[in-house]
Protein backbone atom coordinates (compact mmCIF):
# COMPACT_ATOMS: atom_id res chain seq x y z
CA UNK A 1 0.00 0.00 0.00
CA UNK A 2 1.23 3.31 -0.89
CA UNK A 3 0.95 5.14 2.87
CA UNK A 4 3.27 3.17 3.90
CA UNK A 5 5.88 4.98 2.58
CA UNK A 6 3.97 8.33 3.65
CA UNK A 7 3.80 8.05 7.24
CA UNK A 8 5.57 7.72 10.37
CA UNK A 9 5.35 4.38 11.60
CA UNK A 10 5.15 3.65 15.67
CA UNK A 11 5.89 0.51 17.72
CA UNK A 12 2.81 1.05 19.70
CA UNK A 13 -0.23 3.06 20.90
CA UNK A 14 0.45 6.32 22.55
CA UNK A 15 0.60 6.07 26.32
CA UNK A 16 -2.43 6.29 28.52
CA UNK A 17 -4.64 8.40 29.66
CA UNK A 18 -3.97 9.85 26.05
CA UNK A 19 -5.59 13.01 25.51
CA UNK A 20 -5.04 15.50 22.93
CA UNK A 21 -7.07 19.34 22.59
CA UNK A 22 -6.40 22.16 19.81
CA UNK A 23 -7.29 25.17 20.44
CA UNK A 24 -9.07 27.56 18.07
CA UNK A 25 -10.19 23.73 15.84
CA UNK A 26 -14.18 25.69 16.01
CA UNK A 27 -12.74 28.81 13.22
CA UNK A 28 -11.88 26.44 11.40
CA UNK A 29 -13.64 26.65 7.61
CA UNK A 30 -13.53 23.48 5.51
CA UNK A 31 -14.46 22.35 2.14
CA UNK A 32 -18.07 22.94 1.13
CA UNK A 33 -20.18 20.09 2.10
CA UNK A 34 -21.16 16.84 0.68
CA UNK A 35 -23.42 17.33 -2.65
CA UNK A 36 -27.41 17.49 -2.04
CA UNK A 37 -27.65 14.15 -4.85
CA UNK A 38 -26.34 12.19 -1.62
CA UNK A 39 -29.17 12.70 0.28
CA UNK A 40 -31.43 12.15 -2.28
CA UNK A 41 -30.22 9.04 -3.25
CA UNK A 42 -30.12 7.26 -0.53
CA UNK A 43 -33.81 8.65 0.21
CA UNK A 44 -34.87 6.35 -2.89
CA UNK A 45 -33.67 3.38 -1.69
CA UNK A 46 -36.05 0.81 -0.52
CA UNK A 47 -34.99 0.34 2.83
CA UNK A 48 -34.05 4.21 3.73
CA UNK A 49 -35.38 5.73 6.51
CA UNK A 50 -33.48 8.31 9.26
CA UNK A 51 -32.33 6.18 12.16
CA UNK A 52 -33.35 7.82 15.83
CA UNK A 53 -32.06 10.75 17.25
CA UNK A 54 -32.89 9.64 20.74
CA UNK A 55 -33.02 12.15 23.68
CA UNK A 56 -31.31 10.88 26.72
CA UNK A 57 -31.93 12.81 29.74
CA UNK A 58 -30.03 10.87 32.93
CA UNK A 59 -27.03 10.98 30.27
CA UNK A 60 -27.25 14.97 30.28
CA UNK A 61 -27.65 14.84 34.14
CA UNK A 62 -25.00 12.37 34.50
CA UNK A 63 -22.62 14.42 32.02
CA UNK A 64 -23.67 17.91 33.37
CA UNK A 65 -24.77 19.61 30.34
CA UNK A 66 -27.98 20.49 28.93
CA UNK A 67 -29.57 17.87 26.54
CA UNK A 68 -27.71 14.52 25.40
CA UNK A 69 -29.16 12.65 21.77
CA UNK A 70 -27.76 9.68 20.96
CA UNK A 71 -27.69 8.94 17.06
CA UNK A 72 -28.53 5.40 16.84
CA UNK A 73 -27.43 3.68 14.35
CA UNK A 74 -28.52 0.08 15.14
CA UNK A 75 -30.70 -0.23 12.08
CA UNK A 76 -29.50 1.28 8.94
CA UNK A 77 -30.57 0.15 5.56
CA UNK A 78 -31.10 -3.50 7.24
CA UNK A 79 -28.04 -3.86 8.85
CA UNK A 80 -26.88 -3.01 12.43
CA UNK A 81 -24.53 -0.18 11.58
CA UNK A 82 -24.09 3.06 9.43
CA UNK A 83 -21.47 1.86 7.00
CA UNK A 84 -24.24 1.06 4.56
CA UNK A 85 -24.65 5.14 3.78
CA UNK A 86 -20.82 4.98 2.30
CA UNK A 87 -21.14 1.35 0.43
CA UNK A 88 -24.38 2.08 -0.86
CA UNK A 89 -23.54 5.86 -2.54
CA UNK A 90 -19.95 4.50 -3.61
CA UNK A 91 -21.08 0.98 -5.02
CA UNK A 92 -24.04 3.75 -7.00
CA UNK A 93 -20.94 5.83 -8.56
CA UNK A 94 -18.77 3.30 -9.68
CA UNK A 95 -21.36 1.30 -11.67
CA UNK A 96 -22.71 4.17 -13.02
CA UNK A 97 -19.31 5.63 -14.25
CA UNK A 98 -18.65 1.84 -15.53
CA UNK A 99 -22.13 2.19 -17.60
CA UNK A 100 -21.32 5.42 -18.98
CA UNK A 101 -17.55 4.33 -19.90
CA UNK A 102 -19.97 1.47 -21.72
CA UNK A 103 -21.76 3.88 -23.96
CA UNK A 104 -24.75 3.60 -21.31
CA UNK A 105 -25.10 -0.34 -21.75
CA UNK A 106 -25.05 -2.85 -18.49
CA UNK A 107 -21.57 -3.66 -17.87
CA UNK A 108 -20.59 -7.32 -16.97
CA UNK A 109 -20.56 -8.76 -13.33
CA UNK A 110 -18.34 -7.14 -11.16
CA UNK A 111 -16.48 -8.06 -7.89
CA UNK A 112 -16.31 -5.35 -5.32
CA UNK A 113 -13.17 -5.95 -2.70
CA UNK A 114 -12.61 -4.76 0.42
CA UNK A 115 -10.94 -4.97 3.67
CA UNK A 116 -12.74 -4.97 7.26
CA UNK A 117 -13.09 -4.97 10.55
CA UNK A 118 -16.40 -5.85 10.20
CA UNK A 119 -19.47 -3.63 9.19
CA UNK A 120 -18.58 -2.08 6.24
CA UNK A 121 -17.22 -5.38 4.43
CA UNK A 122 -20.73 -6.60 5.51
CA UNK A 123 -22.39 -3.73 3.65
CA UNK A 124 -20.05 -3.78 0.67
CA UNK A 125 -21.14 -7.30 0.62
CA UNK A 126 -24.62 -6.56 0.93
CA UNK A 127 -24.64 -3.64 -1.67
CA UNK A 128 -23.34 -6.64 -4.18
CA UNK A 129 -25.73 -8.89 -3.17
CA UNK A 130 -28.84 -6.80 -3.85
CA UNK A 131 -27.46 -5.23 -7.46
CA UNK A 132 -26.71 -8.72 -8.54
CA UNK A 133 -22.50 -8.35 -8.15
CA UNK A 134 -19.71 -10.52 -6.62
CA UNK A 135 -17.55 -9.22 -3.15
CA UNK A 136 -14.75 -10.19 -2.21
CA UNK A 137 -14.11 -9.32 1.35
CA UNK A 138 -10.65 -9.71 3.54
CA UNK A 139 -11.24 -9.93 7.13
CA UNK A 140 -8.30 -9.49 9.62
CA UNK A 141 -7.53 -11.32 12.65
CA UNK A 142 -9.91 -10.36 15.62
CA UNK A 143 -13.03 -10.28 14.14
CA UNK A 144 -15.73 -12.70 16.21
CA UNK A 145 -16.48 -15.55 13.94
CA UNK A 146 -20.28 -14.52 14.01
CA UNK A 147 -19.50 -11.15 12.59
CA UNK A 148 -17.49 -13.21 9.54
CA UNK A 149 -20.34 -15.14 9.49
CA UNK A 150 -22.74 -12.23 8.80
CA UNK A 151 -20.49 -11.10 6.03
CA UNK A 152 -20.78 -15.05 4.17
CA UNK A 153 -24.00 -14.95 4.56
CA UNK A 154 -24.39 -12.10 1.99
CA UNK A 155 -22.98 -14.64 -0.68
CA UNK A 156 -19.28 -12.81 -0.43
CA UNK A 157 -16.21 -14.96 -0.61
CA UNK A 158 -14.46 -14.31 2.54
CA UNK A 159 -10.71 -14.28 2.71
CA UNK A 160 -9.67 -14.44 6.82
CA UNK A 161 -5.83 -12.75 7.31
CA UNK A 162 -3.38 -13.48 9.76
CA UNK A 163 -2.44 -10.05 10.79
CA UNK A 164 -4.18 -6.75 11.39
CA UNK A 165 -6.50 -4.34 9.49
CA UNK A 166 -3.60 -3.01 7.25
CA UNK A 167 -2.36 -6.25 6.46
CA UNK A 168 -6.55 -6.96 5.24
CA UNK A 169 -6.47 -3.45 3.10
CA UNK A 170 -3.16 -4.41 1.31
CA UNK A 171 -3.99 -8.13 0.32
CA UNK A 172 -7.42 -6.63 -0.69
CA UNK A 173 -6.02 -3.92 -2.93
CA UNK A 174 -3.79 -6.51 -4.33
CA UNK A 175 -6.96 -8.96 -5.47
CA UNK A 176 -8.83 -5.68 -6.70
CA UNK A 177 -5.87 -5.55 -9.27
CA UNK A 178 -7.25 -8.54 -11.24
CA UNK A 179 -9.88 -7.76 -13.96
CA UNK A 180 -13.56 -7.10 -13.16
CA UNK A 181 -12.74 -6.00 -10.27
CA UNK A 182 -12.92 -3.03 -7.88
CA UNK A 183 -11.48 -1.75 -4.47
CA UNK A 184 -14.37 -0.18 -2.31
CA UNK A 185 -12.14 0.75 0.43
CA UNK A 186 -13.40 3.05 3.26
CA UNK A 187 -9.82 4.53 4.02
CA UNK A 188 -7.55 6.25 1.77
CA UNK A 189 -3.75 6.65 0.60
CA UNK A 190 -1.77 8.68 -1.98
CA UNK A 191 -2.96 6.79 -5.39
CA UNK A 192 -6.07 5.60 -4.35
CA UNK A 193 -8.29 8.26 -3.05
CA UNK A 194 -11.72 8.85 -5.33
CA UNK A 195 -13.68 5.91 -3.45
CA UNK A 196 -12.65 6.60 -0.33
CA UNK A 197 -14.07 9.61 -0.93
CA UNK A 198 -17.34 8.72 -2.20
CA UNK A 199 -17.88 6.90 1.18
CA UNK A 200 -17.04 9.93 2.84
CA UNK A 201 -19.89 11.90 0.96
CA UNK A 202 -21.97 8.94 2.09
CA UNK A 203 -21.78 9.06 5.37
CA UNK A 204 -22.95 12.83 5.45
CA UNK A 205 -27.08 11.71 5.29
CA UNK A 206 -26.38 10.74 8.97
CA UNK A 207 -24.95 14.19 9.52
CA UNK A 208 -28.10 16.03 7.76
CA UNK A 209 -30.57 14.00 9.49
CA UNK A 210 -29.22 14.97 12.82
CA UNK A 211 -29.70 18.79 11.42
CA UNK A 212 -33.31 18.08 10.74
CA UNK A 213 -33.71 16.09 13.91
CA UNK A 214 -32.27 18.45 16.65
CA UNK A 215 -34.42 21.51 14.79
CA UNK A 216 -36.96 19.25 15.58
CA UNK A 217 -36.27 18.47 19.20
CA UNK A 218 -36.52 22.80 19.39
CA UNK A 219 -32.49 22.67 19.38
CA UNK A 220 -32.31 25.04 15.82
CA UNK A 221 -28.36 26.10 16.66
CA UNK A 222 -27.41 22.95 16.57
CA UNK A 223 -25.06 20.33 18.64
CA UNK A 224 -22.60 22.21 21.06
CA UNK A 225 -20.60 19.15 20.71
CA UNK A 226 -20.69 15.72 18.76
CA UNK A 227 -18.61 12.93 19.68
CA UNK A 228 -17.39 10.36 17.24
CA UNK A 229 -16.45 7.09 17.38
CA UNK A 230 -12.89 6.91 14.91
CA UNK A 231 -11.39 3.69 13.05
CA UNK A 232 -8.83 5.25 10.17
CA UNK A 233 -10.76 8.58 10.32
CA UNK A 234 -14.08 8.12 7.47
CA UNK A 235 -16.91 8.79 9.70
CA UNK A 236 -15.25 11.35 11.57
CA UNK A 237 -14.04 13.49 7.84
CA UNK A 238 -17.80 13.61 7.30
CA UNK A 239 -18.51 15.34 10.49
CA UNK A 240 -15.84 17.74 10.21
CA UNK A 241 -16.85 18.30 6.52
CA UNK A 242 -20.03 18.82 7.57
CA UNK A 243 -19.47 21.09 10.48
CA UNK A 244 -16.42 22.99 9.58
CA UNK A 245 -18.15 23.94 5.96
CA UNK A 246 -20.77 26.37 8.16
CA UNK A 247 -19.66 29.65 9.79
CA UNK A 248 -19.69 28.76 13.45
CA UNK A 249 -20.06 24.85 14.37
CA UNK A 250 -19.75 22.57 17.28
CA UNK A 251 -16.64 21.11 19.08
CA UNK A 252 -15.61 17.59 17.60
CA UNK A 253 -14.25 15.02 19.74
CA UNK A 254 -12.68 11.98 18.23
CA UNK A 255 -12.81 8.60 20.37
CA UNK A 256 -10.63 5.57 19.61
CA UNK A 257 -9.93 2.60 21.62
CA UNK A 258 -6.32 2.55 23.11
CA UNK A 259 -5.28 -0.27 21.66
CA UNK A 260 -5.55 1.58 18.56
CA UNK A 261 -5.24 5.07 18.71
CA UNK A 262 -3.66 6.02 15.37
CA UNK A 263 -5.27 9.46 15.15
CA UNK A 264 -4.69 10.47 18.48
CA UNK A 265 -1.13 9.42 17.65
CA UNK A 266 -1.20 11.16 14.47
CA UNK A 267 -2.63 14.55 16.18
CA UNK A 268 0.15 14.19 18.99
CA UNK A 269 3.07 13.98 16.15
CA UNK A 270 1.24 16.79 14.05
CA UNK A 271 1.66 13.95 11.53
CA UNK A 272 -0.23 11.12 10.08
CA UNK A 273 1.60 7.83 11.72
CA UNK A 274 0.86 3.99 11.28
CA UNK A 275 0.98 2.02 14.74
CA UNK A 276 0.97 -1.35 16.13
CA UNK A 277 -2.42 -2.26 16.74
CA UNK A 278 -3.49 -4.59 19.60
CA UNK A 279 -6.37 -6.56 20.54
CA UNK A 280 -9.60 -4.28 21.54
CA UNK A 281 -13.80 -5.53 21.53
CA UNK A 282 -14.20 -2.31 19.67
CA UNK A 283 -13.30 -4.26 16.45
CA UNK A 284 -14.35 -2.07 13.71
CA UNK A 285 -12.13 0.71 15.37
CA UNK A 286 -8.92 -1.66 15.55
CA UNK A 287 -7.13 0.70 12.36
CA UNK A 288 -3.74 1.15 12.71
CA UNK A 289 -3.31 4.07 9.82
CA UNK A 290 -5.68 7.25 9.20
CA UNK A 291 -6.95 7.26 5.89
CA UNK A 292 -5.23 9.81 3.89
CA UNK A 293 -7.95 11.77 2.87
CA UNK A 294 -9.21 12.22 6.15
CA UNK A 295 -6.15 13.39 8.29
CA UNK A 296 -6.12 16.80 7.08
CA UNK A 297 -9.63 17.32 8.18
CA UNK A 298 -9.08 15.73 11.70
CA UNK A 299 -6.08 17.92 12.12
CA UNK A 300 -7.33 20.85 11.59
CA UNK A 301 -11.19 20.27 12.26
CA UNK A 302 -11.01 18.27 15.68
CA UNK A 303 -11.40 19.70 18.38
CA UNK A 304 -9.94 16.78 20.60
CA UNK A 305 -9.22 13.26 20.89
CA UNK A 306 -9.14 10.96 23.41
CA UNK A 307 -8.82 6.94 23.56
CA UNK A 308 -10.71 4.33 26.10
CA UNK A 309 -10.14 0.99 27.33
CA UNK A 310 -12.29 -1.90 26.40
CA UNK A 311 -13.81 -1.78 29.81
CA UNK A 312 -14.92 1.71 29.37
CA UNK A 313 -16.80 1.04 26.20
CA UNK A 314 -18.29 -2.15 27.67
CA UNK A 315 -19.49 0.36 30.83
CA UNK A 316 -20.97 2.83 27.80
CA UNK A 317 -22.79 0.00 26.50
CA UNK A 318 -24.62 -1.52 29.35
CA UNK A 319 -25.46 2.42 30.48
CA UNK A 320 -26.81 3.00 26.65
CA UNK A 321 -28.50 -0.55 26.79
CA UNK A 322 -30.31 0.89 30.34
CA UNK A 323 -31.60 3.65 28.39
CA UNK A 324 -32.73 1.88 25.68
CA UNK A 325 -30.14 2.39 22.87
CA UNK A 326 -28.75 -0.63 21.74
CA UNK A 327 -25.47 -0.46 21.16
CA UNK A 328 -21.86 -2.31 20.37
CA UNK A 329 -18.64 -1.32 21.21
CA UNK A 330 -17.83 0.82 18.70
CA UNK A 331 -20.85 2.98 19.20
CA UNK A 332 -20.74 3.47 22.78
CA UNK A 333 -17.35 4.53 22.78
CA UNK A 334 -18.80 7.92 21.98
CA UNK A 335 -19.72 7.83 25.13
CA UNK A 336 -16.94 6.05 27.01
CA UNK A 337 -14.90 9.02 25.81
CA UNK A 338 -16.70 12.01 26.85
CA UNK A 339 -17.17 10.27 30.22
CA UNK A 340 -12.92 9.72 30.26
CA UNK A 341 -12.64 13.30 29.44
CA UNK A 342 -14.63 14.50 31.74
CA UNK A 343 -13.92 12.46 34.85
CA UNK A 344 -10.94 11.85 36.70
CA UNK A 345 -7.87 14.86 36.77
CA UNK A 346 -8.23 17.25 34.22
CA UNK A 347 -11.67 16.76 33.63
CA UNK A 348 -12.13 20.42 34.53
CA UNK A 349 -9.67 21.68 32.01
CA UNK A 350 -10.95 19.43 29.40
CA UNK A 351 -14.38 20.47 29.55
CA UNK A 352 -13.40 24.04 29.09
CA UNK A 353 -11.56 22.84 25.71
CA UNK A 354 -14.75 21.32 24.46
CA UNK A 355 -16.46 24.25 25.54
CA UNK A 356 -19.37 22.40 27.66
CA UNK A 357 -21.36 24.12 29.94
CA UNK A 358 -24.60 23.48 31.58
CA UNK A 359 -26.81 24.01 28.71
CA UNK A 360 -24.74 22.59 26.08
CA UNK A 361 -26.23 20.09 23.58
CA UNK A 362 -24.58 17.17 22.98
CA UNK A 363 -24.94 14.52 20.50
CA UNK A 364 -23.37 10.97 20.69
CA UNK A 365 -22.90 8.90 17.39
CA UNK A 366 -23.66 5.48 18.42
CA UNK A 367 -22.57 3.74 14.87
CA UNK A 368 -23.51 0.22 15.06
CA UNK A 369 -25.53 -1.66 17.32
CA UNK A 370 -25.16 -4.71 19.79
CA UNK A 371 -25.90 -6.93 17.00
CA UNK A 372 -23.49 -5.46 14.43
CA UNK A 373 -20.20 -6.70 17.10
CA UNK A 374 -20.84 -10.27 19.01
CA UNK A 375 -18.33 -8.77 21.55
CA UNK A 376 -21.68 -6.99 22.97
CA UNK A 377 -23.13 -9.71 24.11
CA UNK A 378 -20.05 -11.44 25.61
CA UNK A 379 -17.93 -8.17 26.95
CA UNK A 380 -18.56 -7.85 30.79
CA UNK A 381 -18.08 -4.30 32.19
CA UNK A 382 -16.64 -5.62 35.81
Amino acid sequence: MSEIGSTLHVPSAPPVPPWFARPGARTTRLSEPAPAGVRAFHEGLPDYAPTPLTELPPLAAELAVGRVFVKDESCRLGLPAFKALGASWAVHRILAERAEAAGGTAPGPLTLVTATDGNHGRAVARVARLLGQRAHVFVPRGVHPRAVSAITAERAEVTEVPGAYDEAVRLAAEAAGQADAVLVQDTAWPGYERVPGWIVEGYSTLCAEIDEQLTGAGVDAGPGLVAVPVGVGSLAQAVVTHYRSRPSGPALLSVEPRAAACVLASLAREAPVSIATGHTSMAGLNCGTPSSIAWPHLRDGLDAAVAVSDREAALAGARLAELGVSSGPCGAAGLAGLRAALSGPGGGRHRRALGLGPSSVVVLLSTEGAAANPHAAHGNPG
